[in-house]
């Protein structure tokens, strides 16, 4: 009698570890209460402590231009046989974001010890939970660094950065850089590249985890921002498995 396959099980995501749905659904929740006036909601603040990992794709159109002020990029240098990959952090504004809410918030920090520094990443696409490139999708807007800039930026992960926090953590603008050779025959990047952000949930200085905003009135969809501390920033190839370049966080202990 033959013996029929095993079939392979598939692997189970670590416990308590937030991943890109997680993240849009505790920011949709967030953003709902912020549009009708109610209290942030109970998993929004539960969320605080607990990890993530989020990936966040990008170059999925193929490599960038030279002279491309793209956000997030890669280009192969054929004449040098090197990789080029270039991924600049968003910085948001902290006069903004940080303006204190019109009623008190339970263990929210002094307005004397005011963090003056919030970067952090745009995850693009929040309604959807895909985390890789979307397969014969049509080029979009790129994401830029400066905060409510283009369509679509409505969710986004940052870190609240202070004075007394360690100031190599602050990248003011700095893109993450890597320049790897590699031969034209090896290079197969067919799948773009992507970033994989690690850490976890925190706070702002008003005790919430989710700040959320509507610049342009109450018929703008919500934008909001998850207060979080980043542990490493990576570069990955979904295609090879393979780790371009990591950044452990100045902060990460």
């Amino acid at each position: 009698m033959p013996v029929a396959k095993k079939l392979p099980v598939p692997e189970a995501p670590a416990a308590n570890i937030l991943a890109r749905s997680d993240m849009i659904a505790i920011a949709n929740a967030a953003a709902d209460a912020t549009s009708s006036g109610a209290q942030l909601p109970e998993m929004a603040s539960a969320a605080e402590g607990l990890r993530f990992e989020v990936d966040l794709p990008f170059g999925c159109d193929g490599p960038v231009s030279e002279d491309s002020r793209e956000a997030f990029q890669w280009r192969y240098d054929a004449k040098s046989s090197s990789l080029r990959v270039s991924v600049t952090p968003a910085v948001f504004d902290a006069s903004e974001w940080l303006e204190e809410p019109p009623s008190s918030v339970a263990n929210a920090t002094p307005s004397a010890n005011r963090k003056e520094a919030i970067e952090g990443f745009w995850i693009a696409r929040p309604w959807s939970s895909r985390e890789t490139c979307e397969s014969g999708s049509l080029p979009v807007a790129p994401l830029g660094i400066d905060a409510v800039t283009l369509p679509g930026q409505t969710l986004g992960l940052a870190e609240v950065l202070s004075d007394d926090g360690a100031r190599s953590a602050r990248r003011g603008g700095k893109p993450y850089e890597s320049v790897r050779q590699i031969t034209e025959t090896d290079l197969k990047i067919d799948q773009g590249l992507r970033v994989r952000l690690s850490g976890r949930i925190a706070r702002f200085p008003d005790g919430s985890t989710v700040r959320c905003r509507q610049p342009a009135g109450k018929d703008q969809r919500p934008v909001c921002l998850v207060a979080v501390s980043f542990d490493d920033v990576a570069i990955e190839n979904p295609s090879t498995k393979e780790t371009i370049a990591t950044w452990p966080s100045a902060n990460r202990t």
